[in-house]
């Protein structure tokens, strides 16, 4: 924990320190009790031969704290990536080998990739076992040098949509951007959100990280669907009806996409199509389950936990904390009486989760058979909503009381407070972060990168307690070397790059560590500045070559907005605005003015030529970013953006779909057929020469940047 770590290193508060240290199970609330509690800590290192988890790297040797004459032995995993070596038999034949003597100080360098089991024994003290994490020196690196689209999936929408973007037209999605040369299409977390009504529509603070929301899910494409007949068909054709006509109110007459009437149509299609399962799964016993069973069997626990808890929820509301005492730990005895008498609507939603998974694949596959060469970049919050399903399921290992946040910076003066509860490092570590190890595999399966939001997060994070305001939290420490271990070891298994969103305030170093492990940044044109000589805008040939590199994300304004100075104007209707207007207006159009100077100095604008996204993307493609992104409601010229920071009921966040300059929304293929897309495209086939992995190429060498350097 960081004590000085306030607005400009102030000490934190004592009532703060307090309150971080019982949510860690620490009571400091007295000078007496805090020094019991530092008592009790030392004589428990003093006592432990080994800590909860050692971390090694593959390839070289780690040092151990331990005396000479400790015995060790490492008992390796069983269905991890093993190798032979020194002192053990093949893989397969011996999972329990020992090291030398007088290797007690070190692990050797050719342990295999994996999370295996270490073994302590010295004379006269209690034998040790510490989980073992070896990982791979870097992450997965890119198959060369791409570009692609950003997008917010329920804001696409298809005239076979329910009234948002869903798993269908994701693919679609994927097939028409690799048509186009795209090597990769980001979208926004796909996590299950909180079954409440009305249900919080960001994406950025889901019940589950673990699973997807079935609200995603297009209905027509679960197998079942077919074999509706009778009543049940034709209240599914009803059902189909009502989307067309919710559909239609979003682009037809320029409504809000609504999320909760969506899912309402859909849970009852659903619920339909799962009956229909089961009548089928009776008939046909195994050959109809075998797949759901494997699916089942590999999900294992987490699954069973979030299932229960959705089932749970209908009968007793979204917020676990006021289910009855009895259900509010998942280890209950109670909650194993509730999971057999609600055992249909548990398997509901075991069913849910595995069709959205199926499609989930299917969407990636899609995507790599259109040839790109990364695919999918999915997104992983950075938390969970502290009434969710895993605030229920991981309660052991979050912190109670605590909320995530960010302490006052230049672009919020009041700090922010997310209400996300944080991992508590000593449980992580306890438990070998296999919490996180799962999250990670999971994030990873279907993707070709992944983007973790608030990448800072793996070495710290702003602890608000309960009760608090933003400014009046501390940093809290993370084993940093742990973290981005179980990062490597996954994404190394599933073949995932990674991305890392290092927005904001980053601590000094941690850029450097996360590039050193091969965890691309990100890059926003506005914000890449010479911040260490005179602030202004930094040359192409400065940018960071690990980076995804784009002109606005989604909780910044458009291009369009920018181009136009809309931005300051919606800020201003809203009372947001920190400075007059004038100033504002006048700020605005300097930057754009040297924006432009820079371009026509470059080569990269025409001196009569209008600033333009087209001219901004030029910008772009002379930087050795190794992923160029184009934000997909650019394309249409949308001034509006999906999110905007420091609002709630004020702004329609996360609701919109895209539109074009007028504000009219548009559909996918309006989208495709959009004048700017092409030249976009035509343009950022520069950025790299994309491998043919529809038909199995390898990947080539990637062209230089084209522009000045």
């Amino acid at each position: 924990m960081d004590t000085r770590c306030g607005p400009g290193g102030v000490p934190a508060g004592a009532r703060t320190l307090v309150a971080v240290l019982a949510a860690l199970g620490v009571d400091a609330a007295t000078p007496e009790a805090a020094r019991a509690a530092l008592d009790r800590h030392r004589a428990r290192q003093r006592a432990r031969l080994l800590p909860p988890t050692v971390v090694a790297r593959a390839g070289r040797r780690t040092a151990l704290d331990l005396p000479a004459e400790t015995r060790l032995a490492i008992t390796l995993e069983q269905d991890g990536p093993e190798q032979d070596g020194p002192g053990r038999e093949a893989p397969g034949r011996a999972a329990r080998w020992e090291l030398p003597r007088g290797h007690a100080h070190w692990l050797p360098a050719d342990l295999p990739p994996g999370r295996h089991t270490l073994h302590a024994e010295l004379p006269g003290r209690p034998a040790a076992t510490a989980h073992l994490i070896v990982a791979p020196d870097r992450l997965p690196a890119l198959p060369g040098r791409n570009w692609g689209f950003l997008a917010q999936l329920y804001s696409v929408l298809s005239d076979r949509s329910w009234g948002m973007g869903d798993l269908a037209d994701l693919a679609d999605l994927a097939t028409w951007a690799g048509s186009l040369g795209a090597g990769f299409l980001q979208i926004n977390p796909l996590h299950a959100g909180l079954p409440a009504v009305p249900s919080d529509p960001s994406p950025y603070r889901p019940s589950s990280r673990r699973f997807a929301d079935p609200v995603h899910l297009r209905v027509e494409e679960v197998p079942e669907y077919a074999y509706l007949t009778g009543p049940p068909r034709a209240e599914a054709d009803e059902l189909l009806t009502r989307a067309a006509r919710l559909r239609a109110e979003v682009l037809e007459h320029d409504g809000l996409i609504d999320r909760d009437e969506v899912w309402a149509l859909k849970r009852r299609a659903l619920e339909l199509l799962h009956a229909e399962h089961r009548r089928y799964a009776a008939r046909h016993g195994a050959v109809r389950t075998a797949a759901f069973d494997a699916y089942r069997a590999r999900e294992g626990e987490w699954l069973e936990r979030y299932a229960l808890w959705n089932a749970l929820a209908e009968r007793h509301g979204a917020d676990h904390h006021r289910w009855p005492k009895g259900l509010r730990h998942p280890d209950s005895p109670h909650v194993r009486h509730a999971a057999a008498e609600l055992a249909d609507r548990v398997d509901f939603h075991r069913w849910l989760a595995w069709q959205t998974d199926r499609q989930l694949d299917r969407a990636q596959r899609a995507a790599r058979t259109a040839g790109m060469p990364v695919g999918l970049v999915h997104d992983l919050a950075v938390g969970v909503h502290p009434d969710g399903a895993d605030a229920w399921a991981l309660q052991d290992v979050l912190a109670t009381g605590i909320s995530v946040g960010a302490p006052p910076d230049a672009f919020n003066a009041h700090g922010q407070d997310w209400g996300l509860p944080p991992w508590r490092p000593d449980a992580l570590a306890a438990a070998g972060y296999a919490p996180f190890a799962e999250l990670i595999r999971s994030a990873a399966r279907h993707a070709g990168a992944l983007r973790i939001d608030h990448v800072m997060g793996l070495f710290r994070l702003w602890w608000v307690p309960a009760g608090h305001a933003p400014t009046e939290g501390v940093y809290v420490r993370y084993d940093a070397e742990a973290m981005l271990a179980v990062l490597a070891l996954e994404a190394h298994r599933a073949g995932t790059a990674v991305v890392g969103e290092d927005l904001g305030t980053v601590e000094p170093g941690v850029r450097e560590q996360l590039a050193e492990r091969g965890v691309l940044g990100t890059s926003v044109l506005w914000f890449e500045r010479d911040w260490e000589a005179d602030g202004g805008i930094l040359a192409p040939r400065r940018w960071r070559a690990g980076s995804l590199a784009t002109l606005t994300t989604h909780d910044l304004p458009s291009t369009a907005a920018r181009l136009s100075g809309e931005h300051v104007e919606l800020r201003h209707r809203l009372g947001l605005l920190a400075r007059p207007l004038g100033e504002e207006r006048a700020q605005a159009a300097a930057e754009l003015a040297d924006w432009r100077a820079e371009l026509v100095r470059l080569g990269l604008l025409g001196a009569d030529e209008p600033l333009s996204a087209v001219a901004l993307h030029r910008f772009l493609a002379a930087t050795p970013a190794g992923l160029v992104g184009v934000w997909l409601p650019d394309v249409v010229g949308d001034p509006r953006p999906q999110n905007l920071p420091g609002t709630w009921d004020q702004y329609p966040n996360w609701r919109l779909p895209v539109a074009d300059g007028s504000g009219t929304p548009v559909t996918l293929d309006t989208l495709a057929a959009a004048p700017d897309v092409r030249a976009l495209a035509d343009l950022l086939r520069s950025v790299g020469v994309r491998p043919d992995t529809a038909r199995g190429g390898a990947p080539e060498r990637p062209t230089p940047p084209s522009g000045p350097a």
